[in-house]
């Protein structure tokens, strides 16, 4: 998507106060904040300032935010780690520096804010990270995915040998380190990379009306599918049953379910159909 594309869309408000690094742009759509990767000249390669940016902002969001799109200035979406960043590190700051993207990324996954991530040109090494760390990605046509660390001498460090795993399977993942292998946009929808594939130049506008019918969700739900399902994915069948029946009984006994309850009750809430596709 191009500068004019995104000018284009509504409701955007540029002029957001956050205090961010000149990588990261934010922007305000109702309740939904654009956060907008914006280092286009290094295919959006990842350098620290850039990380700590995004952990600064999940840690601390603003309080109108309910739910993030995370884009990407210009035709990729992330590159991976910023080369410039290759010191020479000895065994334990590299060790701290690895620790420093978990964290980081963590702060996106297991925060309380839904993310949705648009993918478009290179989703390589960190960047493939960072987007598995979104709760929803939206790919168009031009994306594709590597890990070339194993071709470089060089081992996963951002966290994607625990998140990668759980969307493609180990064997997968192995693949695409062992041999280089790089997924175009239509066998990274089919492997589960993504979750929508639109056409080029849609993401943003289809990231954007997925994380607004996200942010108009019941906060206590959001924060159910955002804590308790992955905990209850890994737990055992009998400790996952009771963490669900407690988080149902906590969402089911507040006001506000009470009062969508009896909207759909009364036909005053859109009931599913079979043409219902999530936007």
């Amino acid at each position: 998507m191009t500068a004019t594309d995104r000018d284009q869309q509504p409701e955007a408000d540029r002029s957001v106060d956050a205090p961010l690094p000149p990588s990261l742009v934010l922007e305000r759509h109702d309740a939904v904040a654009v956060l907008r990767l914006s280092r286009p000249a290094k295919r959006n390669a990842l350098d620290d300032a850039t990380v700590l940016g995004i952990e600064r902002f999940f840690a601390d969001p603003p309080s109108w935010v309910r739910s993030v799109v995370l884009d990407a200035e210009g035709d990729h979406f992330s590159a991976g780690l910023d080369l410039a960043e290759l010191t020479e590190r000895d065994t334990l700051e590299g060790l701290d520096h690895s620790m420093m993207w978990h964290r980081a990324f963590g702060r996106l996954e297991q925060g309380h804010l839904p993310v949705v991530a648009v993918l478009r040109g290179a989703v390589i090494g960190g960047g493939l990270e960072l987007a598995s760390s979104a709760h929803i990605r939206v790919a168009e046509p031009s994306a594709f995915y590597a890990l070339p660390e194993g071709q470089r001498g060089l081992f996963v460090g951002g966290g994607a040998s625990v998140r990668v795993p759980r969307l493609i399977g180990v064997n997968r993942m192995a693949d695409m380190m062992l041999t280089g292998r790089v997924y175009d946009a239509a066998d990274g929808q089919a492997i589960g990379l993504s979750h929508y594939l639109v056409e080029e130049g849609q993401g943003l506008a289809t990231a954007l009306e997925l994380a607004k019918k996200i942010a108009a969700n019941a906060p206590i739900t959001n924060f159910a599918v955002l804590q308790a399902l992955p905990r209850i994915a890994e737990s055992s069948p009998s400790q996952g049953f009771l963490l669900e029946a407690l988080m149902a009984a906590v969402a089911g006994g507040s006001d506000e379910a009470k009062s969508r309850m009896s909207a759909f009750l009364e036909g005053r809430a859109t009931k599913v159909t079979r043409e219902s596709d999530g936007r």
